[in-house]
């Protein structure tokens, strides 16, 4: 009997025994004379269930998890190879509440191809949007994602068709396409679930941009801590070369893009567009000073679309569908989906990719099931280390870049982290500083010192000395910071700081007495 089963092979997945399940299975099966054929694929992003595995059945793909080797003999016993009923049968993954209600355009395939087969990349619509590329030509390809108001998913929000038509119509003997994929915001992995499981999207979101804009080479500027990610580009980028979807000559067109993949070294500064592109150039990874802006005088000093992995990744389905198809899903000036990575103490994390305009309350109660410890939600980060922490009477703003930015916050690379009431806002606070302090490249003062005079004053802070007098302190080096930092490393760490200690001030009286500054 022939039975196929995926099993992702996502860091999530492997780090909860994926590669063990697939011991077992195969010993099962051959004790059983299966004719087992594996699959590996990348998440879908329900990592409670992981790893999560399907098989294959004339009725469809039937989902079982979360599996562990010590299930699998059960499993089998119980007819697996036919969707046979076990309590971890969770039945049509598709129909599974959490992703039969989000609006995946950008991750329909992860979790369902094979992430290195060009093949089955195909045969679930890819390089569609490629084909119309090379059709439309540039000037039509950047207008499409222009009426698509796609705006640069890093966290910046800067309309991505400005950016493209920018690097267009840049005269230049050489231009390049850079992808930031140094994920490094905390509570983030979307960049990591798409290059783990539909890294095509990634090539052929470049490739389009490459031909768009005028490039013929692009980089994938990677963080070091993703070597899952690193080794499943490598073998993509070389399928695709082989079957002619990058190279000299792109599908037959005549049109020349090679890509390649460089890591990162750990630096969380090298995830600033300019400090990455020094990096990329082999120099220490430091803030450049703007302008002139990448566009114009980027990579060894020529014209430079830089955007993130999700930005790359959006274009395909874009240009496949039009770009006014995209711009129905969304709000206001925040159109298309975003992938919001929940994680934190929430029962249920994952990838939730859905329009702008859900509000954090559905996203933790709807999706995520409220906390994990049962106990109240009493803060929540938005984008990152640098985000604001939000209170309970804001976890109904819209997840929109103008109602985030009305209410002193930012939607970032779309990370949600959720506190439940035991945290201590006041060493969160610390920690904004402490991270700033460790991870600044040091070439402005106020990042460089501001942040190292913030450790030292929260720490008075907390000790209950002189809280009053010392918050002002806090307040005067959070001014000094925003207005004058040369990047947001340091002009964002007073978003965490200050929306601490203006929501949540009696963490910062021992006392329990008013704390704020006058």
């Amino acid at each position: 009997m022939s039975i196929t089963i995926t099993v992702p092979r996502d860091a999530v997945a492997l780090g909860l025994g994926a590669n063990r399940v697939v011991r077992a299975l195969v010993a099962g099966a051959a004790r059983r004379g299966l004719d087992l054929r594996i699959v590996r694929t990348g998440s879908r992003g329900l990592f409670w269930l992981e790893p999560m595995i399907e098989v294959a059945t004339p009725e469809g793909r039937v989902a079982y998890g979360p599996v562990r080797p010590d299930d699998v003999e059960a499993l089998l016993d119980a007819g697996l190879a036919e969707g046979g009923s076990h309590a971890l049968r969770l039945g049509d993954p598709e129909k599974i509440l959490y992703l039969a209600r989000q609006h995946r355009l950008t991750f329909h395939r992860c979790g369902v191809i094979d992430p290195v087969s060009v093949e089955d990349y195909r045969a679930h619509g890819g390089y569609r949007g490629l084909e119309a590329a090379l059709r439309l030509g540039s000037e039509a390809t950047v207008d499409a994602v222009r009426r698509s108001g796609l705006r640069g998913r890093g966290g910046a929000g800067f309309p991505a068709g400005i950016k493209w038509n920018t690097v267009m119509l840049a005269q230049a003997d050489r231009k390049y396409v850079v992808c930031n994929a140094d994920e490094g915001d905390s509570g983030t992995f979307a960049d990591r679930l798409m290059m783990e499981g539909d890294p095509f999207a990634l090539i052929e979101g470049m490739t389009i941009a490459g031909i768009a804009v005028g490039a013929t080479r692009g980089y994938i500027y990677l963080r070091s801590e993703y070597p899952q990610a690193f080794a499943t580009l490598q073998e993509a980028i070389a399928a695709g070369e082989r079957a002619g979807f990058l190279g000299a000559d792109v599908m037959g067109s005549g049109r020349a893009f090679h890509l390649e993949v460089r890591l990162g070294a750990g630096a969380y500064i090298c995830g600033e567009e300019t400090s990455l592109l020094e990096s990329l150039e082999g120099k220490r990874g430091i803030v450049r000073a703007k302008p002139p802006i990448p566009a114009l005088k980027g990579l060894f000093g020529r014209p430079t679309l830089v955007n993130n992995v999700m930005t790359f990744t959006a274009v395909p389905w874009i240009l496949e569908h039009g770009g006014e198809a995209y711009a129905q899903y969304g709000m206001g000036r925040s159109l298309g989906t975003l992938p919001i990575q929940l994680a934190g103490n929430v029962r249920y994390g994952g990838l939730i990719e859905y329009a702008f305009g859900i509000t954090l309350r559905e996203v933790i109660e709807d999706f995520g099931g409220g906390t994990l410890s049962g106990r109240p939600v009493r803060a929540v980060q938005v984008g990152g280390p640098l985000g604001a922490y939000f209170p309970d009477h804001l976890l109904d703003t819209p997840l929109d870049y103008e109602a985030m930015a009305a209410n002193k916050g930012l939607v970032g690379h779309g990370g949600i982290v959720v506190f439940d009431d035991t945290v201590d806002m006041a060493r969160q606070a610390r920690f904004a500083f402490e991270f700033c302090a460790a991870e600044s490249c040091g070439k402005c003062t106020p990042c460089r010192i501001g942040a190292t005079r913030g450790v030292e004053t929260m720490d008075k802070v907390i000790a209950g000395i002189r809280p009053r007098e010392n918050l002002k302190v806090v307040e005067d080096l959070c001014e000094v910071m925003t207005d004058g930092s040369l990047c947001a490393m340091g002009g964002l760490t007073p978003m965490p700081v200050m929306s601490a200690i203006t929501h949540f001030p009696e963490d910062f009286s021992p006392a329990g007495l008013p704390v704020a500054a006058e």
